[in-house]
């Protein structure tokens, strides 16, 4: 089974719609991680159904590691993105992973993705999953 890893921060609100739309689509043939910068992004993305989850520096750099996949905004690459709430650490743990990395161009940091379409949230979704997630499963 493979390992998604969900990343998200302040709210949670991207990445609680991240796995709602996981779960829709792939029900329990794969495993979720919440991962939250903080424990507030944490509990909503597990009350979106996320199998485990967890909160902080260390644990995103140990998850980061052990992860098939990495789900997230452009924000968990980016050091003290999200208002600060992501260290070095963290980001360089998502760089650094194995991990098939699948980064939403979604930011409230003063960074512009030349050529990146805008968007809306539920239609980026799909688009991750169906263009990007689906095959890397089916390998």
């Amino acid at each position: 089974m493979k390992k998604i890893c969900v990343i998200d921060g302040q709210g949670g609100g991207i990445g609680s719609t991240v796995i709602r739309k996981l779960k829709d689509v792939f029900g329990e043939t794969v495993e979720i991680i919440a991962l939250g910068t903080n424990a507030i992004a944490t509990a909503q993305m597990l009350k979106a159904k996320a199998n485990r989850g967890a909160s902080g520096e260390n644990a995103i750099v140990r998850m980061a590691a052990a992860a098939d996949v990495i789900i997230g905004p452009l924000a968990v690459v980016l050091a003290h993105s999200m208002m600060g709430e992501v260290t070095p650490a963290m980001a360089e743990a998502v760089s650094a992973s194995p991990a098939v990395k699948l980064i939403l161009p979604l930011t409230q940091e003063r960074i512009s993705i030349v050529g990146v379409c805008d968007d809306p949230l539920p239609h980026l979704v799909d688009m991750l999953i169906e263009q990007h997630l689906r095959p890397v499963l089916e390998d």
